[in-house]
């Protein structure tokens, strides 16, 4: 499916979606990129029965030593059965630091360039499945993984996650849904 726009406002038809071809392929796990918490706990109502990795942003990513999620909410989800993941970014990670610092293009960074030509959801979607997969949250075995725009989520995958040491194993197997115009 494809939305007209990207978007939190694709969030509740993203998951519903998703779950649906999670159930259709007999997948049971799902990576769902969460910051605040709120995606995370949508995807709980919706995605009974399949064990659920929340991946939010690492430690400083916005000011040096603070967490995005709050403790608070990170409980609320475990306490759901929700794992929950902070790691640096798979698609950025340090390379970001070497750009801002000395400039010029960098593999990982092209790597995440060339996947936002379908879509930040999508790059997201890969990216939190690499870092849920370095965490090891993952079995190995075929997944959904639903990333977005900025806020809530837009774009749904059924992919076989890797580690980021065999990041170039990672097979796309179908874009269940995502933003047409972004």
């Amino acid at each position: 499916m494809y939305f007209d726009k990207a978007g939190k406002e694709n969030t509740q038809k993203t998951l519903e979606l998703a779950f649906q071809r999670g159930k259709e392929l007999g997948i049971d796990e799902l990576v769902v990129a969460s910051t605040t918490g709120d995606t995370a706990n949508k995807a709980s109502e919706i995605f009974k029965g399949f064990s659920i990795t929340a991946v939010t942003y690492h430690c400083g990513f916005k000011k040096p030593f603070k967490m995005e999620m709050s403790q608070e909410v990170r409980k609320d989800l475990e306490n759901k059965g929700i794992q929950v993941v902070a790691a640096t970014h798979a698609l950025s990670g340090i390379e970001r630091s070497v750009a801002k610092k000395f400039s010029g293009i960098y593999p990982v960074l092209l790597i995440a360039d060339t996947l936002r030509l379908f879509g930040q959801g999508l790059k997201v979607a890969v990216e939190i499945s690499v870092m849920a997969a370095d965490s090891g949250a993952l079995t190995g075995k075929d997944i959904i993984a639903v990333g977005g725009t900025a806020r809530g989520c837009d774009s749904a995958l059924v992919l076989k996650p890797v580690c980021q040491s065999d990041f170039f194993d990672m097979r796309i197997r179908e874009i269940i849904c995502k933003p047409r115009t972004f």
